[in-house]
């Protein structure tokens, strides 16, 4: 008879991406990159922006506040435009799923893509908490110098695992990144120690990975909007029992036949071909003229050029043509009946139809009032869509990133319009000096959309300067933020 293998139950080192995550949260300054910390002001305003906005929305505010009624917690971490004070976790999820809800905050392109302000949820939720706690006890808030810090390290740990390893390709989504990313940062503000954090990040990983199906036809839905709430609010969690003192799993990647890579990474090793730093923040990609998925952001901004050539002409259009990234073709290209907003704001057809007919796209086209004009879904019907192998390769340079699109209109008497090709969204790095603007702008008119005259005003006022952002306490900004 063979006699299986009996396990050596020694307890290994760290893997090495959980130990190279808890150094880097530790030991690295990030503020040495102004650059970083300039675009983080920048990224804090646009997701902020982004949350009070969804707050328009009934979808979104049905689901926030406690989840048991009258759970509230008097002197916990507030929510953005609205009266709740809530228990960290449940405020990280309230402000995770505003800032997502409708896909108009950061993003970030690679092998897997993702949106690491989701992490503001964590981030805002506990330094509002901590800050009032220490307050109560004759402390002081932090300051909003250290959000940042935490923004651009959060940032970093999502976007350097996403450059080489698509979670995506098997079948998983990105929000783990953001369990992750969250759960170091978070424990790195509650003061833990390294064994703790490593723990921390350990826990993030042992939870795998929910599925991508609710992104994707013919499940897409809502979820997608608050998932990333919901997984920051979890990191929050872990990093919160790390604290306590639980114990960490030191090879919950790579543990042959029970580890992360073995079980839910298809057997497939991770992938790093550079370390932690401030290049995520640096580079971060924003969307400032649609609410749009990413990958379809300059589809749209061509199809706003080609309006004027084509408003007039629409029942004369026999065929549009529109090219994209490998990306793009597999995750937004769809035909068939679309359901509900989420549905359509991840079709790159009723993303290019909108604009071609009305010259704009904004957060009400996705509605059910807009979607019912019938002349979209004429248009959808008319869309061939193709992947374009420059467009790929320049997707995935690391000295570009470029998002590319290209659309043409074909009319049936044999005329065309022009094909109108770009290369970069108006919210990449190399557009920050046209792109800066507009997020200003994107930013105020949320803002006095919700907040008070005068509390905005003031906001506006300390967002303004960067010495003076860095140095106003979360307490003053969130009771600003407050309703």
């Amino acid at each position: 008879m063979r006699k299986a293998a009996v396990p050596d139950a020694s307890r290994p080192d760290y893997d090495p991406v959980i130990q190279a995550i808890t150094d880097y949260v530790l030991n690295y300054d990030v503020s040495q990159s102004r650059e970083a910390m300039e675009t983080a002001r920048y990224d804090w305003m646009d997701s902020m922006g982004c949350a009070v906005y969804a707050l328009n929305y009934p979808a979104c505010t049905k689901l926030l506040g406690p989840v048991v009624p009258g759970a509230d917690m008097r002197g916990g971490a507030r929510v953005p435009g609205t009266p709740y004070e809530l228990d960290p976790l449940r405020a990280a999820w309230n402000i995770g799923a505003m800032v997502r809800w409708l896909d108009y905050n950061d993003t970030w392109l690679a092998a897997e893509w993702g949106h690491p302000s989701d992490n503001l949820g964590a981030i805002m939720a506990l330094a509002d908490y901590q800050s009032r706690l220490s307050l109560a006890c004759g402390g002081a808030s932090l300051n909003m110098g250290e959000v940042l810090k935490a923004m651009i390290k959060a940032h970093e740990i999502q976007g350097v695992i996403a450059l080489e390893n698509s979670f995506n390709r098997v079948g998983l989504d990105h929000v783990m990144l953001v369990r992750i990313a969250s759960a170091a940062v978070a424990a790195e503000m509650l003061g833990c120690n390294r064994e703790e954090i490593l723990s921390a990040v350990s826990h993030a990983w042992l939870d795998g990975c929910s599925l991508r199906t609710y992104r994707h036809a013919p499940n897409t839905g809502p979820r997608k909007s608050w998932a990333a709430g919901d997984a920051s609010s979890r990191g929050l969690f872990l990093a919160f029992i790390a604290a306590k003192g639980e114990t960490g799993y030191p090879s919950a990647v790579t543990a042959k036949g029970w580890g992360f890579q073995d079980v839910s990474f298809k057997g497939n090793a991770l992938k790093f071909t550079q370390g932690f730093g401030a290049y995520v923040m640096e580079n971060i990609l924003f969307k400032i003229a649609f609410p749009a998925e990413f990958h379809a952001q300059t589809a749209v901004e061509a199809a706003v050029i080609l309006h004027p050539q084509v408003k007039d002409r629409l029942d004369g259009i026999g065929r549009i043509l529109i090219e994209t990234t490998e990306s793009g073709d597999r995750i937004i290209n769809k035909t068939g009946p679309l359901d509900n907003p989420a549905d359509r704001d991840h079709c790159i057809r009723y993303m290019v139809a909108v604009p071609l007919i009305k010259g704009s796209l904004t957060a009400e086209d996705y509605e059910n009032d807009a979607a019912a004009n019938l002349r979209i879904d004429t248009l959808r019907h008319k869309m061939e869509v193709m992947e374009n192998e420059r467009f790929t390769r320049e997707y995935l340079e690391p000295d570009k990133r470029a998002i590319g699109n290209a659309v043409q209109v074909f009319f049936k008497d044999g005329g065309s319009s022009d094909k109108v090709s770009i290369d970069y969204p108006v919210g990449h790095r190399r557009r920050r000096s046209e792109g800066i603007p507009l997020l200003e702008e994107k930013f105020e008119r949320y803002l006095r959309g919700r907040i008070s005259h005068k509390n905005a005003g003031e906001i506006l006022a300390i967002c303004a300067d960067q010495s003076a952002f860095e140095a106003c306490t979360v307490d003053r900004m969130m009771g600003l933020l407050a309703l």
